[in-house]
């Protein structure tokens, strides 16, 4: 494994949501705070930025083209480069403090994409929503702070997800006919460990990879929810990871500035950038979202 780089030093307030786009080989993601969706091009060390008429909590390539993006108050079908976005539908639109967090496609390319609950008091009052290829949502998860982690197990029977504030990464079965969650179980609990799960994926040897918000690393675990191994980060707030490069081996990590000091930030310069590191296992090309 080589050392972690800045490839972006891009200061987002809140990096978030990396995907790799296997057709333009670009790597896109969000700074939610600063409404933003940012593109980087490991071949030339280009970087573009579109601005967003609401903040971003996640997005999905579609397989017709162009996004479906979970911005604040609901799902968009959008093509930054030509068009305005196209509601789908609202998300939540009886709850005043949730906005849409963390969201990721199963291996069905149906779009997973849960909550959080942006009031002072943190109740868990948001929700996970499944959107299906006809555009119909269900709900799926309830009761949930701060939605992150939504990944998938290679062959999609397993459904991975934290309301991070519990400190911990659940596991659920997840039927890939129907959708359907059940059997909720812990994962891997943060109690004795720095940091609080946030954003996931897992690679093609069925391991899943976290960023730990507050825990400056990325740690890889077994199926079995053991530690395998742990990637520092030279930053305090890692927020999430995705696999890119030609043969899906340069794991990037987006990071946050999100209530750092300015005396920390001071410490940490490249807190906010994209970070790569070439890993020695493969990720999983991710699915579209295919309505």
């Amino acid at each position: 494994m080589s050392d972690v780089k800045c490839v972006v030093d891009c200061q987002n307030i809140l990096g978030e949501g990396p995907a790799w786009s296997v057709d333009e080989q670009r790597l896109y993601w969000v700074d939610i705070e600063k409404s933003e969706l940012r593109c980087y091009d490991p071949a030339t060390g280009d970087s573009k930025v579109w601005k967003t008429p609401e903040r971003v909590g996640s997005f999905a390539f579609r397989e017709p083209g162009g996004l479906l993006v979970a911005f604040e108050s609901g799902l968009d079908f959008w093509e930054p480069a030509s068009g305005q976005p196209r509601r789908i539908q609202s998300f939540e639109p009886d709850l005043t403090t949730t906005r849409t967090n963390d969201g990721r496609c199963d291996r069905q390319g149906r779009f997973i994409v849960g909550g959080m609950n942006e009031a002072d008091t943190g109740d868990p009052i948001s929700n996970v929503y499944r959107l299906d290829h006809d555009l119909r949502s269900h709900k799926i998860i309830s009761n949930v702070t701060c939605a992150n982690s939504t990944c998938f197990s290679p062959d999609g029977m397993v459904m991975y997800f934290a309301d991070t504030p519990t400190g911990q990464i659940w596991a659920y079965d997840y039927d890939a006919d129907t959708g359907a969650v059940a059997n909720r179980r812990v994962f891997a609990d943060f109690s004795d460990q720095p940091g609080l799960p946030d954003g996931s994926i897992v690679d093609a040897e069925g391991f899943l990879w976290n960023a730990q918000w507050n825990g400056y690393r990325v740690v890889r675990y077994r199926p079995d929810g053991t530690i395998d191994r742990i990637v520092d980060i030279p930053v305090m707030n890692p927020t999430c990871v995705a696999f890119g490069g030609k043969d899906l081996d340069v794991l990037y990590v987006t990071t946050a500035r999100y209530l750092m000091t300015p005396e920390q930030i001071e410490a940490e310069p490249l807190s906010g950038g994209l970070f790569a590191v070439k890993v020695d296992v493969q990720g999983l090309n991710e699915p579209k979202f295919s309505g």
